[in-house]
C-alpha cells in the first residue's frame, strides 16, 4: 500500500490516533494541527511514513499553504478530526463561541475538501468526517455543538450525491464518548470526575468511554473498504 491521507486535528486524540493507526498500516500521513511539539511527538515513531504540517485552519494563509503541500502528490483521502467544543445553554452562550465552533467544526473542513477537490477526483479518493453523537442527536447544554455538527452531517450528505459520479466517497463517522483530552474537558465541564469508575475501558477512563485505537481503527477500515461500497455513516460506541 502507497495511499497518502491528510489528517486534520492530528496532534492530539482521535486525529493522533488515526495518524499513528493509518501509519502502522503502509499508509503515508500528513498529519496537520496547530502544536508544532505535539505533531512531532505524535510523527516521531513512524519515521517517513508521517509528514507534518502546523496550520490554523481558520486563517486563510495557513489553508492556502496545507493545501499546496497536501495537493503537491498525489491524495488519497482525508481525515477531518480537528474540532473545538463549548458547551452552554444557548440562552446563554457566548455570540464568539458559537462562531468558533462553526468556523473549525463546519467552514474549515468545507474550505478545505473544496480547495483539494481536484486532487480527490483524481485519485477517485475519500474523504471522512469524524462527526460525534451529537451530530445525531442534540441535548441540554450542547446545542452550539450539536448545531455545527448536525450541519458537517449534511455536507457529507451533500457531498456524497454531488461527487458519486467522479468516484469520490464520503463517510460521516460518529464516536460516542472517547478517551482524549476533549473528552476530559468535557466531564470537567460538565463538573463530573474522569479517573474513579472501578472498571476503566482504558487507562484512566470511565465506563462508557471508548478507547481511542478503536476509533482510530473504525477510520482505517472505513478508508479500506473496497472502491464498489462506501460507509457512509459509521457509529462507533464504548461496549
Amino acid at each position: 500500500m502507497n495511499r497518502r491521507v491528510l489528517v486534520t486535528g492530528g496532534s492530539s486524540g482521535i486525529g493522533a490516533a488515526a495518524v499513528a493507526t493509518l501509519a502502522d498500516h503502509g499508509w503515508r500521513v500528513l498529519a496537520t494541527g496547530r502544536d508544532r511539539e505535539r505533531l512531532v511527538a505524535v510523527a516521531g515513531p513512524h519515521g517517513g511514513s508521517v509528514a507534518t504540517a502546523v496550520a490554523d485552519l481558520t486563517d486563510a494563509d495557513d489553508l492556502a499553504a496545507l493545501v499546496a503541500l497536501a495537493a503537491a502528490e498525489p491524495l488519497d483521502a482525508i481525515v477531518h478530526a480537528a474540532g473545538v467544543i463549548a458547551l452552554s445553554p444557548l440562552t446563554e452562550a457566548d455570540p464568539d463561541d458559537l462562531d468558533w465552533q462553526w468556523r473549525v467544526n463546519v467552514a474549515a473542513p468545507v474550505r478545505l475538501t473544496r480547495a483539494l477537490m481536484p486532487a480527490l477526483r483524481a485519485s477517485r479518493g475519500h474523504v471522512l468526517f469524524v462527526n460525534s453523537g451529537a451530530g445525531r442527536r442534540a441535548k441540554a447544554g450542547w446545542g452550539g455543538y450539536a448545531a455545527s455538527k448536525f450541519a458537517l452531517r449534511a455536507v457529507a450528505d451533500a457531498w456524497r450525491a454531488e461527487e458519486a459520479d467522479r468516484g469520490v466517497r464520503f463517510t460521516s463517522l460518529y464516536p460516542g464518548r472517547t478517551d482524549t483530552p476533549m473528552q476530559r474537558a468535557v466531564y470537567e465541564a460538565e463538573g463530573r470526575a474522569y479517573d474513579t469508575n472501578d472498571e476503566p475501558l482504558s487507562s484512566g477512563a470511565p465506563d462508557g468511554v471508548a478507547p481511542v485505537g478503536a476509533v482510530a481503527e473504525a477510520i482505517r477500515r472505513a478508508l479500506e473498504a473496497p472502491p464498489a461500497a462506501t460507509w457512509t455513516d459509521l457509529e462507533v460506541r464504548a461496549v
